[in-house]
Order: structure tokens, then sequence, then C-alpha cells
């Protein structure tokens, strides 16, 4: 990996940043604990979710687009801003998390905290004008029993976007950016990467598949210049346990670079897919640090 990993106090969160801390708190609070569970067991809060998300999007200046698909008998919906791009607007850059939950589960890890990172993102850049098209997409129907087959939201946008034959430079798939820990031990990893990785659970991981190491590297180098944040990564082959989990892997699917940032989610979370999957087990902080180490990665891509 390019550069190296952060290693020092962190830094005092200046006044954007304590406003964006204080931003991601409330998108989490409103998604994990107002709304709660989102899935389509209950039809309702989901659709509470999309509303909520649209309407975020709006106060920020954007105009929604909704992209609707039919599975068993229900109506699920994908989310998209975009930035249209100055001097390549056919080159496109996506920046993804989804929205649903696990069954019951509050959900603020996973994944209030992805979709926080990309509204958060998208009012940040809200005023470039990027060289590269910039998409900002909440996803539907990442969790099971939707996970890697056709019904997953991210797989119908990747899908459509193959179809429609756009050219997708890289998606960036942000899931569970919020669980932090200093403890040893407190971070584990697949067999044998133990031996490479640190044992405490305090950085953010760039994560993809071994034809897409690239996008992985790329990513990483513009953060670690930006962010003073510990950082690590992983280009390994799909199978290892962990690297495939996520939207990122639908991606793969439709032969587009993708990349997963993410906390490592059951490799540090104990909170997991449980109850206490809360808004207040997450760190705020290191969360905002992350996402504004995420608007330099973000605007690398879109101006190449």
């Amino acid at each position: 990996m390019p550069g190296t990993s952060y290693d020092g106090p962190l830094p005092e969160l200046d006044e954007p940043q304590q406003q964006l801390s204080t931003n991601l708190r409330t998108h989490v609070t409103a998604l994990a604990a107002s709304i709660g569970p989102r899935y389509a067991g209950r039809p309702e809060s989901y659709a509470r979710a999309a509303d909520y998300l649209r309407q975020q999007l709006t106060f920020m200046g954007y105009t929604s687009r909704v992209q609707t698909y039919e599975h068993r008998g229900q109506t699920f919906e994908n989310i998209e801003v975009e930035l249209a791009g100055r001097t390549a607007p056919d080159e496109i850059v996506v920046v993804g998390a989804h929205y649903d939950t696990a069954g019951r589960t509050p959900g603020a890890d996973d994944n209030a905290s992805g979709v926080a990172g990309v509204l958060e993102l998208a009012r940040l850049m809200a005023d470039s004008r990027p060289g590269r098209t910039v998409r900002f997409v909440l996803f539907a129907n990442e969790e099971a029993p939707y996970f890697h087959t056709e019904a997953m939201g991210s797989w119908v946008y990747a899908r459509r976007a193959r179809e429609r034959g756009e050219e997708i430079v890289v998606m960036l798939s942000l899931e569970m950016l919020g669980y932090y820990s200093t403890e040893p031990d407190s971070q584990e990893y697949p067999p044998m990467l133990s031996m490479f990785y640190p044992d405490r659970g305090d950085f953010i991981a760039f994560v993809s598949c071994l034809p897409y190491r690239e996008a992985v590297t790329d990513s990483i180098g513009a953060f670690r210049e930006h962010a003073q944040f510990p950082s690590e990564g992983l280009a390994a082959p799909a199978f290892v346990p962990g690297v495939s989990l996520s939207d990122h892997w639908a991606f793969w699917q439709e032969d587009y670079p993708a990349v997963m940032v993410t906390d490592t989610a059951f490799y540090r979370n104990p909170h997991y897919h449980m109850d206490t999957d809360t808004p207040d087990t997450l760190d705020y902080t290191r969360f905002a640090l992350v996402v504004d180490g995420l608007q330099a990665v973000v605007a690398r891509w879109a101006d190449e």
C-alpha cells in the first residue's frame, strides 16, 4: 500500500469537522433510533427511511432520482443524486451505501453509518465542479435474504448501468464506518491476516479483490495524503472471508472496479447484527475524521 498509516495522536476537530461530527450523529440517530429497523418486513419504516434520505438530499440542493424495482410483489428504491462532470462527464465515480438493516436490528453501524457518510460527502461536495461525474447512491436490500442475489439493490443498479453502457471508473462502498477501539486485541481477522495487521481496531480499512487492487492502492493513497487517521488496505482473493461482504461485490459482477471502505464489521464490532447496534456505540469524532479523509479520496477520483 502506498504511503504509511497515520501513527500518532488524533488531531482536534476543527469547526467544519465538528459540524460534520454533529451531522453524522444526527443522521445515524434519525435512521437507527427514530426510524429503527429498515427492511422489507417493515415496509412503513423502510419507506420512512427513504423519505428521510430524499429530504436530506433536497436540503443540500440536489434533485433525487429514484430507481425502483419489483421483487416478490414489493417495490424497492435506490436513491441517487449526481454532480455532472465538467471535462469527462461520461466517466463516473459512484459513492454508495445500503440503507436497509439486518432484520429487526437498529443498524446504527450497519449501515446507518455508511449512509450518513454518503449524505455528508454529498453535502461537502455539493458546490464542487468535478471533472468526472460523481454519483451518491443509497441502495436497498443489501442484507439477507437479498444478499448476493439479483434482488440486491446495488446489483440492480450496477446491472442497469452496464446495460446502458455506462463507464463507472470506481465504486466506493461505505460499509460500517463508526465503530473503533484502541484496546489491545480488539481487532480480529480472517485466518493468517493477523500477522500483517494491527491488533487494535482503531483504523479504517480499504478492501477489494485482486483484480481491482489498483483501486485500493489509489484510494488509500489519497486518504493517507490527506487524513491524520490510521488506515489499512487489503487486496485479496474474493473467497477470503469478509472481502466480498457488501455492495462493492455487486459492481464486481458487472466488471466495475469497486472498493469497500469499512471499520471491518464483525471482525471488530461486537454489536454486529444485534439489537445493541445503537447510535451510542459509535465514535463520532473518529467517524468525522474518516469521512473528512474520504472527501479527499472522492475528489481525487473525480478529478483524475
